[in-house]
């Protein structure tokens, strides 16, 4: 709806290169100046929104690699030479969409940029309702990984009070929810991290029963044994490789995991293997990935179920954010190496 003269301003964007086999390095992402323009043109359905907070999440690294048309991914490849796509909180500066009008709040895919012009589909981006808690955690706790979290525990694993629960990666943006989440439902929770002060994090903070420092333990299954003599009934996955190799063996009858990642692949150029597949079949497992694509149908009940927890303070949330636009690239390479403690994001501009 360009109703005023359009006014023109710089628009700096991290660009993608090219594609990234191995450890991604700070020389793999662009910072680039270009210019745009604050007016919608006449007739547009897009959406002109000013970039406020965006997101630093593992499954970015997946779409850094080349292209397979031989492989499935829940998430496209990047295109090389253009602003990389990743989640972000932003603030509409014009609309020709009918459900958005200037100085709207939503969160959704955007370009990793200061401006972006968007196109709206079904789920890409969900209009900011309740202001009561910091814009920053619908890049987190009320965003993407919020829901990740609750899908993945209550729906595809479907737990019941007393059980076990172990989750990796507990420290990270969706694995401090799933603790909590167990906890709520009255579970014994575990959480494996990465260092001394996230394990503390784990057991002070968000009030897992027990944690420990993968880094310390050499011998997985051992670990998992200490902590759960008579087995796991629920295991949250989000590293892959070894763990879950010793995970599968520790897991009790009938017990379930969802997989929501595995970090620890990702950056591999040939992943590792698991070995102890047959247990699935001894211990009737259910092994089910899942993608939080699939149940966003179902975010309006999750707001409603996580806002009162966040207000009367039973839920808490830990978020790692970096100041600045130009922090963007070593922010998101740092998840890579578990710099981060807690959901990684950074801030383009706070208004």
């Amino acid at each position: 709806m360009a109703n005023a003269e359009a006014v023109t301003v710089t628009n700096k964007q991290i660009i993608f290169p090219d594609y990234v086999t191995g450890f991604p390095k700070e020389s793999d992402l662009k910072i680039t100046t270009t210019t745009i323009d604050l007016r919608l043109p006449e007739g547009s359905t897009s959406v002109l929104v000013k970039n406020l907070y965006l997101s630093c999440d593992p499954y970015m690294r997946i779409c850094m690699g080349k292209p397979d048309p031989l492989s499935s991914s829940l998430v496209p490849p990047y295109k090389t030479g253009v602003p990389i796509i990743g989640l972000g909180v932003s603030k509409v500066i014009d609309s020709g969409h009918p459900d958005y009008k200037k100085g709207d709040l939503l969160w959704g895919l955007v370009g990793w940029e200061e401006y972006s012009v968007i196109t709206l589909t079904t789920y890409s981006h969900f209009k900011i309702e309740h202001t009561d808690v910091p814009l920053s955690y619908y890049t987190g706790l009320l965003g993407m990984p919020g829901m990740t979290a609750y899908a993945g525990f209550y729906e595809v694993c479907s737990p019941k009070k007393g059980e076990t629960v172990f989750v990796s990666a507990a420290s990270g943006a969706v694995g401090q929810l799933v603790g909590q989440f167990a906890k709520l439902m009255g579970c014994y929770v575990v959480g494996s991290a990465g260092s001394k002060e996230k394990v503390d994090l784990l057991k002070t903070k968000f009030g897992f029963d027990d944690a420990f420092n993968y880094k310390e333990e050499k011998d997985f299954s051992a670990a998992l044994k200490r902590y759960f003599p008579e087995g796991i009934d629920i295991y949250f996955e989000n590293v892959g490789g070894k763990m879950l190799d010793a995970v599968l063996i520790n897991m009790k009858l009938h017990g379930r995991v969802a997989v929501c990642g595995m970090i620890s692949q990702y950056n591999l150029v040939d992943p590792e293997g698991v070995h102890n597949l047959p247990t699935i079949l001894y211990k009737r497992i259910q092994l089910q990935g899942f993608g939080v694509c699939d149940f966003y149908d179902k975010y309006p009940k999750f707001l409603d179920f996580v806002l009162p927890y966040i207000r009367e303070g039973k839920i808490t949330y830990v978020e790692d954010i970096a100041e600045g636009f130009e922090s963007g690239p070593s922010a998101l390479l740092g998840l890579f190496e578990g710099k981060n403690v807690g959901k990684q994001l950074f801030v383009v501009a706070r208004e």
